[in-house]
C-alpha cells in the first residue's frame, strides 16, 4: 500500500487510542447487523488517513463506549472521535435510527455535546426539516462569519435585475487569458467545463460563495459530479473549521447521500460517499496552510501564480488530492 499524501489527522493518537476509536466505529456500523462493504472500506480508510496506519477491518475488535471512556480518558480526542462516529452512522446512506441511537450511547458515555448530534438525533426522530434548516444555518453562519436569518437562494442568485454587474464577469472571462498552468486559468476552465456562469451574471452564484468554493475545487482537484461535490465540502470542513460538520459534513452526506434536498440550488443525489476517500479529503483539509473562505483570503491575489506552485506552497499533492482507489 503507497504512502499517504496527506498527513494522518490525528498522528499523536496512541496504538491503543487508535484501536479503540476504530473499534467504535466498527460497533457503529455493525449495529443491527454486519457492516457492509462501503463501512469496511470506510474503517480501513480510516485507519490509514486519520491515524496513519495500516490496518484490515477483520483486525479491528468492536469497543462498546466504556471501552472508548477509559482508553481516551484526559486525552482531547473525545470530540475528534464523536464526529467520526457520527459519519460511520450514515455511510451506508439511510437514516438509521438504530444507529444514530447506538452514537448517541457513545456521546452520553463520552460526555460529548455537539450541534451536529442534535441534528441528527432531530432527522432520525422525524423532524427531518428541523434539521435541515439548522445545517442550512451552521453552513451560512460558517461561510459568512455572522449570523443567519435571511433566504439562502436569493442570497446565492444576487445578480438578478439592476444588480447584474457585466464588468465583474467580464473580470472573471479575462482569466481565460492567462497562462494554462496558472491557478487563474484552472479556475477560468473550472466554470467553462461546467458550464457554469460566471458572477455577476444573472444566473450566476454568488461571488462570495461560489469564488471560494470553486477555488477548492480547483486546489484539492476534487470534481464536481455528487462524489466531488460531498469530497470538496469534506475538504473544506477540515480547511475552514467553523461549523465543520453541522455546516459542511452532514449537509452534504445528507445532499449527495441521503438524498435529501436541502435548497433548489444544491439540488440533491443519492449514493455518493466515496469511503475510500472521503478521510483522504477530511485529512487534506486539516494539512493545507490556506484557507479559501477566511476573511482575508483575496482570489485575485493567486490568479497569476502557477496552480502547481499554489498546491506546493499550501501543502495540497501537487496533482490535487482526488484517488478513487487505493494505489
Amino acid at each position: 500500500m503507497a504512502k499517504p499524501d496527506a498527513n494522518p489527522l490525528l498522528p499523536g493518537a496512541t496504538p491503543a487510542q487508535t484501536r479503540a476509536i476504530l473499534g467504535a466505529m466498527r460497533a457503529v456500523a455493525e449495529t443491527g447487523g454486519t457492516a457492509s462493504d462501503a463501512d469496511k472500506q470506510a474503517i480501513e480508510s480510516a485507519a490509514r488517513y486519520i491515524f496513519g496506519v495500516n490496518a484490515t477491518f477483520d483486525t479491528i475488535a468492536s469497543a462498546p463506549p466504556q471501552e472508548l471512556v477509559r482508553t481516551l480518558l484526559s486525552s482531547g480526542l473525545d470530540a475528534e472521535a464523536m464526529k467520526f462516529l457520527a459519519v460511520m452512522a450514515l455511510v451506508d446512506g439511510t437514516l438509521d435510527r438504530t444507529k444514530i441511537a447506538e452514537v448517541m450511547r457513545y456521546a452520553t458515555a463520552l460526555g460529548v455535546e455537539a450541534r451536529y448530534l442534535d441534528e441528527i438525533v432531530e432527522a432520525a426522530q422525524g423532524k427531518l426539516q428541523e434539521a435541515l434548516a439548522d445545517m442550512t444555518r451552521a453552513n451560512m453562519e460558517s461561510i459568512t462569519e455572522k449570523p443567519w436569518s435571511g433566504d439562502v437562494v436569493k442570497w446565492l442568485l444576487p445578480y438578478t435585475g439592476d444588480a447584474v454587474d457585466p464588468a465583474l464577469a467580464a473580470k472573471f472571462e479575462a482569466l481565460g487569458q492567462l497562462d494554462d498552468d496558472t491557478f487563474g486559468h484552472a479556475f477560468w476552465a473550472h466554470f467553462k467545463e461546467n458550464n457554469y456562469a460566471f458572477p455577476g451574471l444573472p444566473t450566476a452564484l454568488n461571488a462570495a460563495f461560489c469564488v471560494p468554493h470553486d477555488s477548492a475545487h480547483v486546489l484539492s482537484g476534487y470534481d464536481t459530479t455528487a462524489r466531488g461535490e460531498l469530497l470538496v465540502s469534506t475538504f473544506t470542513a477540515s480547511m475552514h473549521r467553523i461549523n465543520p460538520m453541522a455546516g459542511h459534513v452532514l449537509p452534504v452526506i445528507f445532499t449527495w447521500h441521503l438524498g435529501v434536498e436541502i435548497n433548489a440550488v444544491a439540488g440533491m443525489e443519492g449514493g455518493a460517499l466515496d469511503p475510500a476517500e472521503f478521510w483522504h479529503a477530511w485529512a487534506g483539509g486539516a494539512a493545507t496552510t490556506i484557507d479559501t473562505f477566511a476573511p482575508g483570503w483575496d482570489f485575485w491575489t493567486y490568479v497569476d501564480v502557477p496552480l502547481a506552485a499554489l498546491r506546493e506552497r499550501w501543502s495540497i499533492p501537487a496533482t490535487g488530492l482526488d484517488r478513487p482507489h487505493f494505489s
